[in-house]
């Protein structure tokens, strides 16, 4: 019998899954390909904790593989094919958030785990491990935003969602070529014939703010974790928490721990 914990896992792993089939099948059956491609990106995406956990030895903690399942389903499933990135306000940024969240405890993991080990005989202090878990996190997060850009820019989609501006501050409508910024408040514009402000109420910011958005709230997820992560060393892992999103090493593969 697997234990409590491994069970519950399984549960929410293999309900997720018939999920994702039942909307695979659905986008099969409608001829949606793009949204079947999405479907198995999803399932291969939920092998990713059972490869980590399998292959390289290293025990995910309930709470974290738990909330990477619903987060992957967050993100692809209901996000993606559900529109509800568009649908429901803040959905994008409460993943990214989470994500700046999980990443930070998957670097501050990493490096736990070399700073524990008896081969390395450099030992590095808590605020150490809390600041490279803290640029671990937003490194990921910047590289997701090259990602999306580049996918908008060759692929022609819209991962970078557009924000509507009705005001534009900038030196560059100063009169005299001052480096003093002139407040512009966008009050006709006319793109193809159609009037955008009597319609979506100002311009269009391509990808910009959202951007800058993801990368601030990546921000504060990252330092969240990388504060609890700072105290759970310091006490050396009686935090509970803490301990509830750290992945541990069942297999050191010669990293031997130090006591």
């Amino acid at each position: 019998m697997f234990p409590t914990n491994k069970r519950r896992r399984l549960t929410i792993r293999g309900l997720l899954s018939i999920i994702v089939v039942f909307v695979a099948v659905r986008a099969f059956m409608r001829g949606n390909y793009d949204h079947l491609f999405l479907c198995v990106l999803t399932l291969g995406l939920f092998c990713v904790p059972i490869f980590i956990d399998r292959k390289l030895g290293i025990d995910l903690p309930p709470a974290l593989e738990t909330i990477i399942y619903c987060f992957i389903f967050a993100a692809e499933i209901l996000g993606e094919i559900n529109s509800y990135y568009t649908k429901i306000p803040y959905w994008d940024t409460m993943l990214h958030t989470l994500n700046g969240f999980l990443m930070a405890a998957i670097g501050f993991a990493l490096v736990d785990i070399f700073n524990r080990s008896e081969r390395f005989t450099v030992k590095l202090s808590p605020l150490f491990l809390a600041i490279v878990a803290f640029c671990f996190s937003m490194t990921v997060g910047v590289l997701w935003e090259f990602f999306e850009f580049a996918a908008d820019t060759y692929l022609n989609t819209d991962m970078q969602k557009d924000w509507i501006v009705n005001h534009i501050n900038s030196v560059l409508f100063n009169p005299n070529g001052l480096n003093v910024v002139e407040h512009v408040q966008i009050q006709s514009l006319v793109v193809n014939g159609e009037d955008w402000i009597a319609k979506y109420g100002g311009y269009v910011d391509i990808g910009l703010i959202d951007t800058m958005k993801d990368l601030i709230v990546n921000f504060i997820g990252a330092v969240v974790f990388s504060i609890i992560g700072f105290f759970y060393v310091k006490s050396r892992g009686k935090g509970k928490f803490a301990s509830a999103f750290i992945p541990r090493v069942r297999r050191t593969f010669g990293l031997k721990e130090k006591k």
